[in-house]
């Protein structure tokens, strides 16, 4: 290996890619983090990718549609993208609701499995309403599951049930994934 994480070839060094999605308040963040402090994955955070735009107006209970959501997506499989490039791999936390969502985000690196929150609407909705300054209202819980497209079986990744523990969300992600880990004990989230 070269110094810029090259082979002699050229070809970049192998990476890992994994978007933990599902519905605001599945606990994608507390997830991604703790798969990213287990492994050593790069970890970024969708919702820092949103414009102000974007922002304001989910803050306002307006959900997003498809042509406020597209740029965004681009920009995130753009982020991954150039991470691959470097030789490093990445763990993201992204709705990525629908499968052309997810066909895009694809465009990114070679490969990308997906985490799957997936759980009790009112699980989700008990824990967003807990929540202290986020963007996202409980109120765009219902549409966000409206248009939800389950992981489909040509879709590499796995389905977990946001009832478990976020530590044992965790280890199962690394384990189903085949994900290395550092040696760092599992995270104790909350």
């Amino acid at each position: 290996m070269t110094g810029d994480g090259l082979r002699a070839h050229g070809n970049p060094r192998p990476t890992r890619h994994v978007v933990v999605m599902g519905v605001s308040g599945a606990g994608k963040t507390t997830v991604a983090r703790g798969i990213s402090e287990l492994t050593g994955l790069t970890f970024a955070e969708a919702d820092e990718f949103h414009s102000e735009a974007n922002v304001a107006r989910m803050r306002s209970g307006v959900p997003l549609d498809d042509a406020a959501r597209w740029p965004w997506l681009r920009d995130l499989a753009a982020w991954m993208a150039a991470r691959h490039a470097e030789g490093v791999s990445t763990v993201l936390a992204c709705s990525a609701l629908k499968r052309s969502y997810r066909d895009l985000l694809r465009q990114g690196p070679p490969d990308l499995d997906f985490v799957h929150l997936d759980g009790p609407a009112q699980v989700i909705r008990d824990r967003m309403s807990r929540r202290a300054g986020h963007y996202m209202p409980a109120s765009l819980l219902d549409s966000q599951t409206a248009i939800l497209e389950p992981l489909r079986p040509d879709e590499s990744g796995v389905v977990l049930d946001v009832s478990l523990p976020p530590d044992e969300l965790v280890t199962a992600a690394v384990a189903r994934l085949g994900l290395a880990s550092t040696g760092a004990p599992v995270p104790q989230l909350g």
